[in-house]
């Protein structure tokens, strides 16, 4: 594969080895072109030099994801490879555009999740991981943008898991173009994969190698429009192997469906007269009867939902189960030799009930069919002739009947379903999916092992023709120079096999087509005619076998069975018998023959392949293919075992090995400049010109190393084979002197170091010597000073202590002299203080004794003085209050309650005995008192109207009182005159009590007859209008503006409805001067009626002037949106809360939604979120739910007697102003909601959480781009020499960062402009946060180049701008920061040092305790230091990891290492509504546009 290198002692290399394919080693020993290598098993081998391969020992320990990218393009480096990635469960590689999939033989679902695919979809082929998401979508791109059909071919042996490949590609595909026409109810795309379990449950067995092979090829076109959506979809089927149905070999099975209808429920099961599959014999041929991963009764079920999908009806799976079942009952039919000569029968009464059973399942005469198996009628010229089979023909036409049939029933599903797919003739562009057997030896290969080759012969050719192309595409791509590659075309076994005439195809059919020909006369052609072919061979001692060398290995084909296998025709009889079943299904898979080919029977099953095969190759030469080969990692199906002997055979039988030899033939190796640098500038550093680019220096360091025929391209160079080997030598060669001159300076140093030390030793000894003896001499010197200070001390001592006992008696002599002269001085002062402090309290006293009977004098005389002065005032407020009404002032409040208090008194004994007797009047004499009521209503009528004019006029100007003057002028001024001396009697303000005593007593008696006469008409009229009276304390709540009320009392006085008359319109002089013309009031209510006519024209009209206002920005008042708290109030106002049916909150709806069509504009939209979130606020304060207040208590009934509403002004009115303040600034009101208000209210809330989303998707949407920028650092080679293909030009990568940042201080300001309540501006930033943390986290363990320590220290300095930001905008940021804990984790554990001393526990509990198993494992995998070449955590942390997620392999929770984008909505209505106050809303004004307009005057 690679010229033969020049090892050195200590090159490491890779030898062959019988066991294990290959085996890494180090050179030994070189004796000429004898190398001896000691292995790392320990074993030392001799080899010649042309049998051993460079090893890259700086090839990462997990591998490549690219093999082209392998420093050593070889055999032992492909296979090192796979394995090293498969240890860490990297199943797929590429190799180039080639994808080889390794099964696992485990779940593995976290690779196949549909957030997978969101993450492979648009993304370039080798951007990410291997995988056949990414070939899926690479073909699908190409398809669109190149307006070019696609096909992608999935090859590998049985079990290498071709299908399940092929049904992600699938899934992809449909992902991708889905949303197809849909045909019943179920899209293109859904048909096309759950056309899946049908074709396996009829098509796949139990086979050696695999529990679920695929026992035919498939090849499925699914076809496109011109917008890239599955318009259609076709499956066409190769080779079914039919022998399997009647053969069973142990320890396979038969076809799935035979053992799934065997589990079927007990009443399918009756139907179909089937019971345990061990009695049947096409069943039981093998031991094998249950599969331990498959369950198949579940798998019944789910064939059957399965062919509902895809279009088959019940009668028509009732129809196929019952050909499955006919042909298990087929099989137990066994034969005895019968009366005649070479005549059957069935042998025993088991066989007649099988026989019976299957007559009466295909719906056919039992005596035919018994005919149909045990004779053959010969048609001649003249007569037709009868012939008798026996037992053991009756027993090949048996099988021959089971296998048609379900031949036949295999193509009929494949047609049901292409039928019910539907294909699309208008169809632009195909993607062609080719599920084919790979190639098979085994030690007896027969005819479908012949076929099966065939196809590969046939692939590989058009692999191979593929892969020369590519490579030929790479060099032209790179512009380099570059001449014919020869590589190994395997046309001539082509020729051998099917070329006509002289093809073993056509000597096969020429040898079917005599009666006489057998496989031994077949086998002695085969010999003749191909004695000198270089491809053909007869092996030793075998009478009719063959052997033909393909490409992968010589196989060796048994002809017994081949001319058996090769027909294709159905016996007459069974044809005759099918066709005239009763059942319609049966006889259509039967139909009747022309008499052309009743003429000729023979067909070539080999010859009809080949004609497949050429279609296919024709469909496959228009499209351009994509390639993915399948391994089978070992024979025992077990999971984390790699035969290296097994995957090497599956390489060279798949093409890879191949491929790699057309690689090799060019230019194998192939290295980006900077890498190519990185390896090798340590043989030419002068090279390494920070001023020159890096194809020159590349070209220099070539020519340094006298190296010819190599290519400098674009962006790569490119290496001759043995090239790189060279390359490594010199460069392990300059290592291995550096390392000498290392040691040798380490060695010098060391001595040095050590001499140094001894040097010091020595000078520090003798400094420690002479220093004691310093110490020594110093202390006796110390000591003689040390008696001399004693003695002198104690002298100074002695002295000292008699100087201070005769200072100290001194002292206290002369301290107890100054004390008795300072004593006695103290005792006088005191006497003197005494005295002055006595004098002092008796002028005190006699002052304030004076000063106290002149404050009395003073305030007696004020008080007289004052007395006089207020009963003045008193007097002339009491005549400004009957000429003005105001009753306000303090002083008058009081006086009105005394007043109030007892009038109380006298009107409750008056009230409580006549409402006594009025209810019992009314009870017996209804009429006559409605008579008597009347006639006394006429004497009063007068009187009345003044009273309740008086009252309205009293609850209008509350809560000043006026008071009235009643019709009776004179009786009024009489009562007011009697009134004015009871109050002066009751407050002690009038000394007239005596003088006016018989006149109160008149004015009280007639004021009596009065009241019981008024009393008694208005509890009838109260109970005449308490219906009305109900419906205007209703209209009284409802209405907040004062000039509304105040019309309204006006007008709906009560005595219209009493009288029946209305009332007399009269001009009235008020106490206040102002003048009432009452007959222009109700030519007002006159027209208010004609106008309440037409309110739902004016309601309407209303709201679409309130819609062209607030439709437009009308701005904010108070920080708090305008056009919502216009809408609110326009709403309170026209009571639609509380309507049945409105059309204004549908209007409303319209409008928000026409509003936010725009959804680029985030400004708009953030102006929209805080009015709609505004409106939602007030209305889930403000609606309650009908029904919610029943248990209310309900308001007493307002009295309307003129004396009873006095009595309550007068008890009210010290809370009134307080009461109507709170009114004008309550405002939200409670209403009972309806049912559109409350749909109107769920509406809001969704728009709400629409516009929050797509504020937040712009946001992501414009960070997206620059998010991929930030995940990897732009990569630097050595010599300061930057890519330029990834430079990031000459700014700062930083400058990504600040982008980020930008953008979200961009959209914070539109956010806080439009003053979007915090509660959602945290949110949006939150899940924004959430976002990034997903992007850069997927990123990194979808891509080996992201996990490095540069890129990581890189991704760190930006995440710590994201946290300063955080830091600066922290009230609107929330615990945004938090979000980030996976990258953050990850980040960090990036760029620590010596990794490889940290434990599992150390990185589970400290380091990132957010982390899956599968996320450590995976990053801990791709990991590569391209700073310092440091290692990675220990294999001991890896080999934990690998069994704790082996322990999780089937755990559905853990079936993703990505992160997933959390697009709900994060916030509720409570929360909006608890960030958000009523009395934020207190200072609102209104759109001053509709203040202007009348029709909008309750704004105000």
């Amino acid at each position: 594969m690679v010229a033969t290198f020049n090892p050195a002692v200590g090159s490491h290399v890779w030898v062959e080895d019988p066991d294990e394919a290959w085996l890494d080693g180090e050179v030994v020993e070189i004796n000429g072109d004898q190398i001896k290598v000691l292995c790392a098993s320990g074993k030392q081998v001799v080899v010649k030099d042309s049998n051993i391969y460079p090893k890259d020992v700086e090839a990462p320990a997990s591998g490549v994801e690219d093999m082209t990218r392998l420093a050593y393009l070889h055999e032992p480096g492909v296979l090192q490879n796979l394995q090293s990635r498969y240890d860490i469960n990297e199943i797929y590689t590429y190799t180039g555009s080639i994808l080889i999939a390794v099964n696992p033989f485990r779940r593995l679902p976290h690779l196949y999740s549909s957030h997978m695919m969101t993450q492979y979809k648009g993304a370039s082929l080798g951007e990410l991981s291997p995988h056949p998401f990414a070939v899926a979508d690479a073909a699908y791109r190409q398809m669109v943008n190149e307006g070019v059909s696609q096909s992608i071919l999935v090859s590998g042996e049985s079990g290498a898991g071709k299908t399940e490949s092929t049904k992600l590609l699938m899934r992809y595909l449909a992902f991708m173009g889905g949303r197809g026409a849909a045909t019943e109810g179920r899209t293109v795309e859904q048909k096309v994969l759950e056309s899946n379990p049908v074709l396996e449950a009829f098509g796949n067995a139990k086979t050696v190698k695999n529990n679920n092979s695929s026992r035919f090829g498939k090849f499925v076109e699914i076809q496109f429009d011109q917008s890239g959506r599955i318009s259609g979809a076709a499956i066409r089927t190769y080779l079914l192997e039919r022998s399997r149905v009647c053969q069973v070999s142990d320890p396979e099975r038969n076809y799935h469906c035979f053992y799934m209808l065997c589990a079927a429920p007990e009443e399918d099961a009756k139907k179909f007269k089937l019971g345990d599959p061990k009695i049947y014999h096409y069943l039981n041929q093998s031991k094998c009867i249950q599969l331990d991963a498959m369950n198949d009764a579940e798998e019944y079920h789910a064939t059957k939902k399965a062919m509902d999908v895809v279009g088959i009806s019940s009668e028509e799976q009732d129809a196929i189960f019952r050909v499955v079942a006919s042909i298990l009952h087929l099989g137990n039919i066994e034969f005895a030799k019968g009366t005649e000569i070479d005549s059957s029968i069935p042998r025993d009464e088991k066989s007649w009930f099988h026989l019976k059973t299957a007559a009466e399942l295909l719906m056919c005469n039992e005596k035919s069919l018994e005919d149909s198996l045990c004779k053959r009628i010969m048609a001649t010229r003249d007569e037709t002739i009868t012939k008798t089979l026996d037992p053991e023909a009756a027993l090949l036409s048996r099988d021959a009947l089971a296998k048609v049939m379900y031949s036949r029933l295999f193509d009929w599903l494949v047609e049901k379903i292409n039928t019910s797919i539907g294909q699309d003739p208008d169809s632009k562009y195909l993607i062609g999916v080719l599920d084919i057997y790979g190639f098979e030896s085994f030690k007896t290969n027969s005819f479908e092992q012949f076929c099966i080759n065939l196809t590969n012969e046939k692939l590989q050719q058009h692999f191979n023709q593929h892969v020369f192309k590519m490579e030929q595409e790479e060099y032209k791509k790179e512009e380099i120079n570059w001449s014919y590659i020869e590589f190994v075309d395997n046309q001539d076994i082509l020729d051998l096999i099917e070329k006509k005439p002289g093809g073993i195809i056509a000597l096969l059919d020429e040898a079917c087509m005599f009666p006489r020909s057998t496989h031994e006369t077949f086998a002695q052609k085969l010999y003749q005619t191909y004695k000198n072919h270089k491809r053909f061979t007869k092996p030793k001692l075998a009478r009719s076998d063959f052997t033909i060398c393909h490409y992968a290995g010589d196989v060796t084909y048994q002809t017994e069975l081949f001319l058996d296998k090769n027909k294709d025709y159905v016996i007459a009889e069974h044809q005759a018998l099918l066709n005239a079943s009763t059942c319609s299904f049966v006889a259509n898979l039967f139909p009747p023959v022309s008499d052309d080919s009743k003429q000729s029977k023979f067909s070539s099953i080999g010859t009809r392949f080949k004609q497949q095969l050429v279609s296919l190759l024709e469909i496959l030469n228009t499209t351009e293919p994509h390639y993915i080969r399948c391994i089978k990692p070992n024979n025992l199906l077990k999971p984390g075992i790699f035969e290296n002997q097994n995957v090497l055979q599956q390489l060279r039988c798949g093409g890879v090995m191949e491929a790699i030899r057309i690689s090799c033939a060019g230019y194998p190796t192939r290295k980006h400049f900077d890498e190519f640098l990185n390896r090798f500038g340590i043989i030419a550093p002068q090279v390494l010109d920070k001023n020159s680019n890096e194809p020159a220096a590349c070209k220099k360091l070539l020519d340094k190393a006298g190296l010819e025929g190599y290519q400098i391209g674009k962006s790569k160079v490119f290496l001759r084979a043995g090239q790189m080997a060279d390359l490594d030598t010199r460069r392990t060669e300059i290592l291995g002197r550096s390392a000498s001159i290392i040691q040798r300076k380490v060695r010098s140093y060391l001595a040095q170091k050590t001499f140094i030390q001894l040097r010091i030793s020595a000078t520090q000894i003798q400094a420690v010597c002479r220093g004691y003896l310093a110490r020594s001499i110093y202390e006796g010197m110390r000591r003689e000073a040390a008696a001399l200070k004693i003695q002198r001390d104690l002298r100074k001592f002695l002295a000292r202590k008699a100087y201070t006992e005769l200072f100290s008696a001194t002292i206290l002599i002369q301290a107890g002299m100054r004390g008795m002269v300072s004593r006695k001085e103290l005792c006088l002062r005191r006497q003197t203080k005494a005295a002055t402090i006595i004098q002092t309290r008796c002028r005190v006293y006699l002052a304030r004794l004076h000063y106290r009977k002149l404050k009395k004098a003073a305030i007696t005389t004020q008080c007289a003085w004052r007395g006089k002065v207020a009963r003045k005032e008193l007097k002339n407020l009491k005549m400004a209050a009957r000429e003005t009404g105001a009753l306000q002032e303090a002083k008058n409040k009081l006086e009105k309650q005394v007043e109030e208090l007892t009038w109380r008194l006298q009107l409750e004994k008056r009230m409580r005995t006549d409402l006594e007797e009025a209810k019992k009047q009314e009870n017996a004499k209804y009429e006559s008192s409605l008579e008597e009521i009347q006639n006394k209503f006429k004497e009063t009528e007068a009187l009345l109207i003044k009273e309740r004019e008086a009252a309205k006029t009293v609850s209008e100007v509350l809560p000043i009182i006026k008071e009235v003057p009643v019709v009776d002028q004179e009786l009024m001024e009489k009562l007011t005159n009697e009134n004015e001396k009871l109050k002066g009697m009751v407050s002690s303000l009038e000394i007239k009590i005596d003088e006016t005593a018989k006149e109160l007593h008149e004015t009280a008696r007639i004021s009596q007859d009065r009241l019981k006469q008024a009393l008694a008409a208005e509890s009838k009229v109260a109970k005449l209008k308490t219906a009305m009276q109900r419906l205007e304390e209703k209209i009284s709540d409802m209405e907040t503006e004062k000039q509304i009320m105040l019309q309204q009392t006006i007008l709906n006085t009560p005595v219209k409805s009493v009288a029946g008359h209305p009332p007399t319109a009269t001009i009235k002089n008020l106490e206040n001067g102002h003048r009432t013309n009452l007959e222009n009031q109700f030519n007002e209510v006159e027209v208010n009626g004609n106008a309440g006519k037409s309110a739902a024209e004016r309601q309407l009209e209303n709201v679409d002037t309130l819609i062209d206002c607030v439709k437009e920005n009308i701005g904010f008042s108070n920080g708090k949106p305008i056009a919502a708290f216009t809408i609110y109030k326009c709403l309170l106002h026209w009571k639609c809360f509380e309507s049945e049916k409105t059309s204004a909150f549908d209007r409303l709806i319209e409008m928000i939604g026409s509003a936010i069509e725009n959804e680029d504009d985030n400004g708009h939209l953030a102006y929209w979120l805080t009015n709609t979130s505004a409106l939602l606020f007030l209305l889930q304060k403000s609606l309650k739910p009908a029904g919610a207040g029943a248990t209310a208590s309900k308001k007493p009934p307002i009295t309307t007697s003129l004396f009873g509403r006095m009595a309550l002004s007068f008890r009210s009115s010290p809370n009134l102003a307080a009461a109507a303040e709170a009114a004008a600034l309550a405002v939200i009101r409670p209403v009972e909601a309806k049912y559109p208000a409350l749909l109107f209210k769920q509406q809001l809330a969704a728009y709400v959480e629409k516009i929050f989303g797509m504020i937040r998707d712009n946001l992501k949407k414009e960070l997206s781009a620059l998010i991929s920028m930030c995940i990897q650092a732009p990569r630097i080679s050595k010599g300061g020499i930057q890519r330029s293909a990834r430079s990031l030009g000459k700014d700062s990568p930083a400058i990504h960062w600040q982008s980020i940042i930008d953008g979200l201080n961009s959209l914070l300001a539109i956010l806080k402009d439009n003053y979007v309540p915090l509660v959602l501006i945290q949110k949006i930033h939150t899940q924004t946060f959430s976002f990034v943390n997903v992007q850069l986290f997927n990123s990194l363990l979808l891509r080996k180049e992201c996990c490095t320590f540069s890129n990581g220290e890189f991704v760190k300095s930006g995440l710590a701008e994201l946290e300063l930001w955080c830091g600066q905008v922290n009230e609107y940021a929330g615990p945004s920061w938090d979000e980030l804990k996976h990258i953050r984790q990850a980040v960090g554990f990036l760029v620590i040092h010596q990794k490889y001393r940290v434990s599992y526990d150390d990185i589970v509990h400290d380091l990132c305790p957010i982390l899956s198993v599968q996320q450590l494992y995976r990053i801990c995998t791709l990991y590569w230091d391209d700073c310092y070449n440091t290692r990675s955590v220990s294999q001991e942390v890896i080999s934990s990891m690998r069994a704790l997620m082996t322990e999780e392999s089937n755990d559905a929770d853990s079936n993703s290492f990505l992160l997933d984008d959390n697009s709900s909505i994060p916030f509720s209505i409570d929360e909006i509504s608890n960030s958000m106050h009523e009395k934020d809303f207190a200072s609102v004004k209104p759109a001053k546009e509709l203040l202007e307009n009348p029709e909008f005057v309750f704004l105000h």
